[in-house]
Parts: C-alpha cells; structure tokens; sequence
C-alpha cells in the first residue's frame, strides 16, 4: 500500500471533503507548499487560492479557499478555511459574472474570490 495522509477540508459552514491523500498542494502566507505522507509537523496560515488533493486512489480535488489555517501531524492534514467550495460545485459563469461585477465596482476582495473561483475550476 502506498503511504497516504488523511486529510479534512472544513469551512466555517460545513466540512467540505474529507479522505486519504498522497500529496495536497496549498497556498500558504510563506508560499505554496506541498504536503506528502512523512511530512515535517506544520502549522500555516492559508492564502486565497485552488487547494489540489491527490488521492490515493489516482483522482484529483480541487478547491477553492479563501483564507484559514493549515496544520499537518502524525500523516493527518487539517485545512480549516473561512471559505472554501470544491470546484465541481463552482459554476464558471456564475464566477465570470462575479469577477466582472467587482472590476467595475472597484471591490477588491469581491474580485480575488472570484478569480479563485475561477482558477480552481481551471486547475479542475
């Protein structure tokens, strides 16, 4: 059996996805990082942007996550997000609507969801 992690996306409303990983890629405030089973103990504050899960069965989830914190020990990875929503459920226009509406309206905050958003269906 391969070695895999276990791994807990949870936003502030609901637990997002939850399972067994071989590598999770996540956007930390030091850079992105790459989490794989043995990985060193950690604790860091998760950036805007698509969270990439590799599963141990060879699928892939993509999420998008907008801020938290991420903590790995003992092979178990916990992403606790204030916002994040697997890119299956994002509807592309939907986001494309968004991200035109907060350019015009001059709303930072609105328009790095959006572009979230719209990377993680990308990555998808």
């Amino acid at each position: 059996m391969a070695a895999e992690l276990h791994v807990e996306l949870v936003a502030a409303d609901r637990s997002v996805w939850s399972g067994e990983a071989t590598l999770v890629v996540a956007r930390t405030t030091s850079g992105d990082i790459g989490v794989m089973p043995g990985h060193q103990p950690l604790l860091g504050v998760l950036e805007s942007g698509p969270v990439t899960i590799r599963t141990t069965d060879g699928g892939t989830v993509v999420a998008a996550v907008h801020g938290g914190f991420l903590s790995f020990a003992d092979n178990k990875l916990s992403l606790l997000a204030e916002i994040a929503e697997l890119a299956d459920e994002i509807d592309a226009q939907r986001a494309e609507r968004a991200l035109e509406r907060a350019k015009s309206g001059e709303d930072d905050a609105a328009e790095r969801r959006a572009d979230v958003r719209l990377r993680a269906v990308a990555v998808r």
